[in-house]
């Protein structure tokens, strides 16, 4: 497992480097869904200290059974409103806000405990019909109608781009959401803030840190397959 996170790590310092970047300015969210909270514990004394999630109720289990870890919590799958409740329980980050009305039931939900939630705009680069997100031409003003919300903080884009097995055919997407988030940035939306970028998989995130990530996502180059 540490043999695994450092060479991941090492790799995220190089792609940064390389490209003009700080190393710093890229952070990894270890993806832990499927992955046993042993398992997980291993990755944290490793060094991971931000874990994503995709599904709400195994999210629940696993971060009772870690509570007493000091790692940063991030929802990177699709939220269904009804488990809003829990995500703003449970995650620092959500990545996946791709309507108002998501948007308006977490800001419900954390104005009851007084939490401003942090969440990134899921954008469907691609226009692919198998996955959730915003499109590129709708994503502006669903951020203007967001913005308002007292509880809710907007901290930048995210996308899932089609799979190739080549990172370069993937870069265009990457590129595209990287232009999206510099036109958003210029509105200077008040209660908006597009510092973070959530990009790059296990496959292609050395392309995306050389096209700006911020957040890279990566499960299996750390755990291993999953079954």
């Amino acid at each position: 497992m540490k043999r695994n996170l450092d060479s991941v790590m090492n790799r995220i310092k190089q792609s940064a480097v390389s490209s003009g970047r700080d190393p710093e300015s890229v952070r990894l969210v270890a993806v832990s869904k499927t992955i046993p909270a042993e398992t997980v514990k291993k990755a944290i004394d490793a060094g991971a200290n931000t874990l994503g999630e995709n599904y709400i109720q195994e999210a629940k289990t696993k971060f009772n059974d870690l509570i007493s870890y000091p790692v940063s919590w991030h929802f990177i799958g699709h939220l269904q409103t009804n488990k809003a409740k829990y995500a703003v329980r449970i995650f620092d980050l959500i990545h996946s806000v791709d309507s108002f009305k998501l948007a308006l039931e977490l800001n419900k939900q954390a104005g009851k405990t007084g939490k401003i939630q942090h969440v990134l705009i899921q954008v469907n680069v691609a226009e692919e019909s198998s996955k959730s997100g915003i499109s590129i031409q709708n994503t502006l003003s669903l951020i203007k109608e967001i913005s308002v919300l007292n509880n809710i903080s907007i901290k930048g884009l995210m996308t899932m781009p089609p799979f190739f097995n080549e990172p370069e055919k993937v870069r265009p997407f990457f590129k595209d959401l990287r232009n999206l988030r510099d036109t958003i940035r210029r509105e200077e939306i008040d209660n908006v803030g597009m510092e973070e970028l959530s990009m790059g998989m296990t496959g292609d995130f050395e392309a995306a840190i050389e096209e700006g990530a911020t957040l890279v996502r990566i499960g299996t180059a750390i755990f291993g397959d999953r079954n």
